[in-house]
């Protein structure tokens, strides 16, 4: 048999409810975690007094009870674990692990034993049930009858308010009355609060914004005593699971946040956190309501009959005494402003999430506090309103989302970096998807992310160019040829050509004449603007292509340029789900991190690269390179201006209609017929030969125009 024996599935009753989660046994202890609030029962082997095994209702159960009288319940075991739970049982813990069956009568008359803090109801030496006294908030006593009452939960649908015992008057009586008997074991073991003392200390006018508000705190020594204008609240210190102290990210306020389980409730409002803001600048002088010696005695030196400093610092210190609970604190994270926290929303309500060292917690409306064993996946999405920000979603392994919303794009870095190192499993669903209606959009997830490359790209091809300009001190003609291919401007001449009746107009300054009197007469249709738009930019940028020598020597990539290409993989591989924008960024902050050794064998490959180009462009000067395009322009312009010509020789297929004189129509005029006066003196003779045909002339629909195209 091995050193541990792990149990998965296994159930631990809580007030009525059950709590599932794992329970190890190992030679130095048995301990039960629970995956509901992650609270820890760490049971000592050597503390160990009695072990049974019972039938019960989620099969098979132990109950494991201590030297101290602490009783634990585990349910949930399979018939088949007895031998071996048994077997581990002996001969680590040198404890019997006993089978005891329940009484299944029914009856409702037995003997009411009291062992440790549990009331076990006999019937001829068989429990009937039991009943933990932790859960019993309330003892009264009448007339031969003890009433008890028990601590409510919000986990089950129902749960169990009272039990009636009746005690009948004894025989012997020794001057003890049964019943106070009755109630006083109960009451010396039951979890009820007693205002009975005085306090520790008090808290004047303490602000807590959950429950919100301005509450007097009295520290008693079992539990915290919240005293406001409207509400009083009784906190029993063993249902503080645990204490936050955060910093607020303006540095000057400190949250001090208290998770509870069961909550504290107000009408039918719960409360699982309280949270108590304090500023830093506010200090207070101290002093405990008891003697030196019981100080010492009872903490320990945790804290000290007199003290003074800030009083957050102060209610920490006491309640972490008291409580016997570590304090967390937001660990190595920090955000793009230095701060140990994030800004975002959750739930309309916009707040700060603090990635801590074993989990995240949200403060303050509603709080939130998820750990990382309950977590499933997280993902980074796209911000629903802006592309300023993003969200950051949650699941957990019960299926419950918890989305923070408006994250600003500087802290996508500093948090994945964070969740790629607590080892989270990220679920790569990129960006947010875009509208299922788009036509061809069948993958929208690599959709969006082209879209975003696209820009990205335009404007690394212009860094670029203007990082290689400032490299190189002058620049050639086959250079700038190179950029009008990602030109924005192109584009912006091609929409000003769109609404110009003639569609090769565009390229010929000899129709600019026909081109303005068009523009007068018949707007073209939308419907047919779309698609002349895309054949005249296909058409354009073949043109564009022709024009170009494909032998011209491509311009050298600077030494940034070069790194980027080389290492852009691993990049990825090392930041997997990294986006594209996100990807300059990263290889941005590596390229200024490197070293000037690391830099120098790029600068010498860039160095390297343009000495090829320059002498590379200098054979192909040489050779006759970088003549052509001129004159191929001329050509074109000249055979554009043709096909126009008889295109309009067409018969028009509508009556035709006068056209007034245009007036003021320089603005729609293409850009050749301002440089070129060639093509200009060509257009005016044309002008003159056409004579009437140039009054008279029908719009032409883009079909006729490119069966006319065709035909040519």
């Amino acid at each position: 048999m091995g050193d541990t024996l792990e149990f998965n599935d296994i159930y631990q009753e809580v007030k009525g409810s059950w709590n599932d989660g794992r329970l190890r046994l190992s030679k130095q202890a048995v301990v039960f975690k629970s995956n509901k609030t992650g609270k820890v029962d760490n049971i000592q082997s050597a503390d160990l007094s009695e072990c049974l095994w019972r039938r019960v209702a989620l099969g098979h159960g132990i109950r494991l009870q201590t030297k101290a009288g602490h009783v634990y319940k585990y349910d949930g075991f399979r018939e088949v674990d007895f031998e071996k739970m048994a077997e581990y049982f002996k001969s680590n813990y040198r404890v019997t692990l006993t089978e005891k069956d329940l009484c299944v009568k029914g009856w409702n008359w037995g003997t009411a034993r009291f062992g440790g803090q549990l009331l076990s109801f006999d019937i001829n030496d068989q429990p009937a049930f039991e009943v933990p006294l932790t859960n019993v908030s309330q003892c009264t006593t009448g007339k031969n009858e003890v009433t008890l009452e028990f601590h409510q939960t919000d986990d089950t649908e129902v749960s169990l308010m009272e039990v009636r015992f009746y005690v009948p008057p004894s025989s012997t009586d020794d001057g003890i009355d049964p019943v106070e008997a009755f109630a006083q074991n109960v009451l010396s073991k039951a979890d009820v609060i007693q205002a009975t003392g005085d306090a520790v200390c008090i808290f004047r006018e303490l602000q807590c914004l959950t429950p919100r508000g301005r509450y007097d705190i009295r520290i008693y020594p079992t539990f915290l005593h919240l005293h406001g204008k409207t509400f009083d609240y009784k906190i029993p210190y063993t249902t503080v699971l645990r204490l936050f102290l955060l910093p607020h990210k303006d540095q000057r306020q400190m949250f001090f946040v208290i998770s509870l389980d069961p909550p504290i409730k107000q009408g039918q409002t719960r409360y699982h956190f309280l949270i108590l803001l304090f500023s830093k600048d506010e200090d207070i002088s101290l002093t405990l309501n008891m003697n030196e010696e019981d100080v010492e005695k009872k903490f320990e030196g945790k804290l000290t009959k007199n003290m003074s400093g800030s009083l957050y610092e102060m209610v920490s210190r006491v309640m972490k005494a008291l409580v016997n609970r570590k304090i967390t604190v937001p660990g190595n994270f920090q955000g793009h402003s230095g701060a140990q926290c994030i800004t975002c929303s959750y739930k309309a309500s916009s707040g700060l999430l603090y990635p801590l060292e074993r989990g995240f917690i949200y403060v303050h409306k509603p709080p939130v506090h998820i750990r990382f064993d309950e977590i499933s996946c997280v993902n980074f999405a796209r911000g629903t309103t802006t592309t300023r920000s993003f969200d950051f979603e949650i699941e957990t392994k019960q299926g419950n989302q918890y989305t923070f919303s408006s994250i600003e794009r500087e802290e996508y870095g500093k948090l994945f970096d964070f969740v790629n190192s607590k080892k989270l499993n990220i679920k790569n669903r990129g960006l947010k998807e875009k509208d299922k209606g788009i036509k061809g959009n069948d993958n929208a997830y690599s959709d969006s992310d082209e879209d975003q490359h696209d820009a990205y790209l335009e404007r690394m091809k212009e860094e670029g160019k203007i990082r290689e300009e400032a490299a190189n001190d002058s620049s050639d003609e086959s250079g700038n040829e190179t950029d009008e291919s990602f030109n924005p401007g192109e584009e912006d001449d091609d929409v000003a050509e769109e609404y110009d009746s003639n569609a090769t107009g565009s390229d010929s300054s000899a129709e600019e004449g026909d081109s303005d009197d068009d523009n007068k007469k018949k707007p073209p249709k939308k419907a047919k603007i779309v698609k002349e738009k895309s054949e005249k930019k296909s058409h354009k940028k073949a043109e564009g292509k022709k024009g170009k020598d494909p032998g011209a020597p491509k311009r050298p990539m600077s030494a940034y340029m070069l790194w980027l290409n080389a290492n852009r993989e691993k990049i990825k591989s090392d930041f997997p789900g990294i986006s594209v924008t996100e990807i300059s960024k990263k290889a941005g902050e590596m390229w200024k991190g490197m070293s000037k050794e690391k830099k120098e064998e790029w600068d010498r490959k860039a160095e390297e690269a343009k000495k090829d180009y320059e002498k590379a462009m200098k054979d192909y000067k040489e050779s006759g390179g970088g003549s052509a395009p001129a004159s191929s322009k001329k050509e074109s312009k000249k055979q554009s201006k043709g096909k126009g010509d008889n295109k309009k020789a067409k018969p028009p297929s509508k009556s035709p209609v006068k056209v007034p004189t245009p007036v003021g129509n320089e603005s729609f005029k293409s850009k050749e017929f301002v440089s070129s006066d060639e093509s200009s003196s060509d257009s005016e003779k044309d002008k003159k030969s056409e004579g009437s045909e140039e009054e008279e002339v029908a719009s032409t629909p883009p079909s006729s125009e490119e069966s006319g195209s065709d035909e040519e």
